[in-house]
């Protein structure tokens, strides 16, 4: 008899104590409904303020399908689902939101994808309920961004909400970059993608994280480590503006022999000096961001710090090709 498939759903949890209860009834019906696989819930519970790791504790042992680590402080989203991918043991992941934004219902779908072939199948947003029209503007301007300067790595509209083959979760887990941006990384690695559209739902409870301007700093980060367009835009912009100087001056030195004085006072030398300066600083902002990116690498410190764990094989599941792991630091348990 061949033993069933398991499934590993990654699930970070910043704040989300008003979330858990309906998380995991939801999260059981959906591995009721689906008898012919067995389920994994690894939820990250990422450097939370309030009570939710005690409830995600009350749900383990309600039902040993959910298993909780705990980080020993906040490490983001990206963090939070780097490190529950390392302790991923299913023969495919589920990486969603602890919020029910991403509508668990449509995991089936998922799986479904997955079975005729599909390594990664990912959400494609329609819609999204109960979001203003600022974090609407934000996002909008982020997909166009983001897909012009990585030559369409990544789509427009696909969120984290998406199922991965064992493969690609090995793929990822095996990658050291400490600038993770998650949906860029498994846009880069490949395999045969699919996506499977859904509405994002409004938050069951609790506050939003997305800030505007932590969401700003996570894109430019985000499109930063996965395109290089940005220093391309540096050099086109330098020979251009080096360009048209050459041409402006040897038409102010004809006018000048053929008319006089072009203008009689600095108000417009002034006016392009300041402008000229405001390129300059946005130039070496740009550049100051790479470096950033570069010191973080250089550091080599480690994605996530672990806390504690509730039902999950200590230090992470190895990958399947038996690689080192590394990334991996424990605080004590």
């Amino acid at each position: 008899m061949t033993a069933r498939k398991l499934i590993s759903l990654v699930i970070p949890a910043y704040n989300e104590s008003e979330c858990v209860d309906e998380l995991g009834r939801r999260l059981g019906a959906v591995f009721d409904a689906l008898p012919q696989y067995d389920f994994e819930a690894i939820v990250v519970e990422n450097g939370s303020q309030d009570d939710t790791w005690e409830k995600l504790s009350a749900l383990n042992a309600r039902d040993p399908r959910f298993k909780v680590l705990q980080l020993a402080r906040n490490f983001h989203m990206d963090g939070g689902l780097t490190a529950g991918l390392a302790y991923v043991a299913g023969d495919a992941a589920i990486l969603m939101t602890a919020d029910l934004q991403d509508p668990p219902e449509v995991i089936p779908e998922f799986i479904a994808k997955w079975e005729e072939g599909y390594d990664h199948v990912h959400g494609v947003v329609t819609a999204r309920e109960g979001t203003g029209p600022i974090r609407r503007l934000n996002s909008n301007l982020f997909y166009f961004l983001a897909g012009r300067l990585t030559d369409g790595r990544i789509p427009r509209n696909v969120s984290d909400f998406r199922l991965i083959d064992r493969r690609v979760v090995d793929t990822i887990n095996a990658m050291q970059e400490r600038n993770r941006f998650m949906r860029g990384l498994f846009s880069w690695v490949g395999y045969r993608t699919t996506g499977v559209e859904h509405k994002r739902l409004p938050r069951h409870g609790g506050e939003s994280k997305a800030y505007t301007f932590g969401v700003l700093g996570f894109a430019v980060r985000g499109i930063l480590a996965h395109s290089y367009v940005p220093l391309r835009i540096i050099s086109g912009l330098g020979a251009a503006l080096s360009a048209l100087s050459f041409l402006a001056l040897i038409g102010l030195t004809l006018r000048f022999f053929l008319i006089g004085v072009p203008f009689p006072g600095f108000g417009t030398l002034i006016c392009v000096m300041i402008l000229l300066f405001g390129i300059l600083f946005s130039i070496l902002g740009v550049l100051a961001e790479y470096l950033g990116l570069i010191y973080e690498e250089v550091k080599q410190r480690p994605n996530f710090v672990v806390r504690r764990e509730l039902g999950l094989q200590p230090g992470g599941v190895p990958p399947r090709a038996e690689q080192p792991r590394r990334n991996v630091v424990f605080a004590g348990r």
